[in-house]
């Protein structure tokens, strides 16, 4: 599936990273790393992937604004789509992913980036930074610039 160009994924927290309070120096950095990736992704330089899963969750933000914004950036931009008829593989991967202590539906964004045979996987949640799959660097924002 993959080509040359860099081949990523954001999970849910990193698409709302700029939303929460700036006033902690980790939030900020993490929030501004995430920008200059988003600008990265406009300007061809990295490839999107989004998914099901990530529909799904963004469809769950409570935030009107915030998720009229995130859905608009993910329909521009992302250039590889999971869908749905990937759920089995998925929740099969996610089974083996979620033994490792990963909750089940960062578990699900995991195996969907492998699935996209991403090249990395974007989070800034600390549990789910600590799994270190072996096709795919998952990393923060910050480590990833």
């Amino acid at each position: 599936m993959s080509g040359t160009m860099v081949r990523i994924y954001l999970d849910n927290c990193c698409y709302n990273r700029p939303y929460d309070d700036q006033s902690q120096i980790r939030i900020s950095l993490e929030a501004q790393a995430k920008l200059h990736i988003q600008d990265m992704i406009e300007k061809g330089e990295l490839e999107l992937v989004s998914s099901y899963m990530l529909d799904y969750e963004v469809s769950r933000n409570p935030y009107d604004a915030r998720q009229k914004t995130i859905r608009s950036f993910i329909d521009k931009n992302a250039g590889v789509y999971v869908d749905k008829s990937y759920e089995e593989e998925a929740e099969a991967l996610a089974e083996k992913i979620k033994a490792t202590g990963v909750k089940s539906a960062d578990a699900i964004h995991t195996a969907c980036a492998l699935i996209a045979e991403c090249d990395y996987m974007l989070s800034t949640d600390d549990r789910l930074l600590k799994f270190k799959p072996e096709r795919m660097k998952l990393v923060s924002p910050v480590e990833f610039i």
